[in-house]
């Protein structure tokens, strides 16, 4: 029988472990190259998310942009407006301190008392969403000085169309100095209180000086029109409140 040179058993473990450490090299460059695979995946889907949010809301502003406000959404005989309704206005002049709760029974307010620190100047804005808005009883205060606030709701905040052309009827007013161009537009959320009535998601309400005695001023509609906005500022317009008419107020 044969015996196995020692030489050539050396030989055959160096061949194996040269295979082994060949298999391993392999293995981590396969490893490697699944690493840099995965990193490139996910900085091109990185990429393409910030360039299409970026074209996405170019697109949202070139579409906003440059519509009279009658053109924006749809004609108000398809907006499915209810008929404008009033109620006796109270409140007045009664300013509560900043932070202190207060509890409209509408949904949205038009009238009522509210906070004393009216928004200024270089705070208001005539679009705002649910991260920027300020609180109610702020806003309230604005409808006292004339102000006509235009609310959206949760439905309407989901819904890319409807919001480009809010901020479009917001485009046509954007001096907020000028004291003909009082509207602003805001979310009305789920934790400001009731719903709106019916199949409504929008509500243009106005804190009117009215003939006979102040009165809040509603109009619930469901679609965006552009045309409803219009008519009902003409309606009532921003002289037409407690202390639109006051220059001393903003």
């Amino acid at each position: 029988m044969a015996k196995t040179s020692p030489k050539g058993t050396a030989k055959s473990k160096d061949a194996g472990r040269r295979a082994v450490v060949e298999q391993m090299r392999r293995e981590q460059q396969a490893k490697e190259r699944r690493k840099t695979l995965l990193m490139i995946g996910a900085a091109v889907l990185v990429g393409a998310i910030i360039i299409g949010t970026a074209v996405w809301q170019l697109v949202r502003e070139q579409a906003a942009d440059g519509r009279e406000l009658a053109a924006i959404g749809v004609p108000a005989s398809e907006a499915g407006c209810q008929d404008v309704v009033t109620e006796d206005a109270a409140g007045e002049g009664e300013h509560r301190p900043p932070g202190e709760g207060i509890s409209y029974e509408d949904a949205p307010p038009a009238f009522g008392p509210h906070w004393e620190n009216a928004l200024q100047p270089g705070e208001v804005r005539k679009f705002y969403t649910a991260d920027d808005r300020p609180e109610v009883e702020r806003l309230v205060h604005s409808l006292e000085h004339g102000w006509t606030i235009l609310w959206y709701d949760d439905t309407v905040a989901g819904d890319e169309t409807a919001l480009t052309d809010l901020e479009g009827v917001a485009d046509n007013f954007p001096d907020v100095t000028d004291r003909e161009q009082k509207i602003i537009v805001a979310p009305w959320t789920a934790d400001d209180g009731g719903e709106f009535p019916d199949d409504a998601h929008l509500a243009l309400t106005h804190w009117s000086a009215g003939s006979a005695g102040q009165e809040g001023v509603w109009q619930y509609c469901s679609e965006v029109s552009g045309e409803v906005v219009a008519d009902f500022m003409d309606e009532y317009p921003a002289s037409d409140s407690p202390e639109g008419v006051n220059p001393q107020v903003f």
